[in-house]
């Protein structure tokens, strides 16, 4: 009963941070990489692939459940490819050396895109 009363409590006081929260505020902080700077590392790929000649692609977000350590190297972004089988085309934005943690060296994070028409 008394668990009950303290979700009650609290959850009026959770809902104005949740609603506040967006990809546009989930910057990068010392120990954790902002989901607002791998979709904008996707978006720099996509612009690349569009000057080229290739499909005009939309970038996604990416999930907001991802968290991952600060990447202490400049991100890559590339196509994910094909084995890994995404029902959906998708980038991978790729963290090769992240900063010292407990966590993980590397990571890549999907990024979710929508194109005009083909695929990549």
């Amino acid at each position: 009963m008394l668990r009950s009363i303290v979700v009650i409590t609290a959850l009026p006081a959770c809902i104005p941070f949740l609603a506040s929260w967006s990809i546009e505020t989930d910057r990068s902080a010392p120990d954790k990489h902002g989901l607002f700077e791998i979709r904008e590392e996707a978006g720099r790929f996509i612009t690349q692939e569009i000057a080229r000649g290739h499909q005009r692609w939309n970038v996604l977000e990416p999930n907001a459940k991802v968290l991952v350590p600060r990447c202490a190297v400049p991100l890559q972004a590339q196509w994910t490819p094909k084995n890994l089988r995404r029902s959906k085309p998708s980038l991978m934005v790729i963290c090769a050396v992240t900063v010292p943690n407990a966590v993980m060296e590397r990571w890549d994070v999907p990024v979710p895109v929508e194109g005009t028409s083909g695929s990549p």
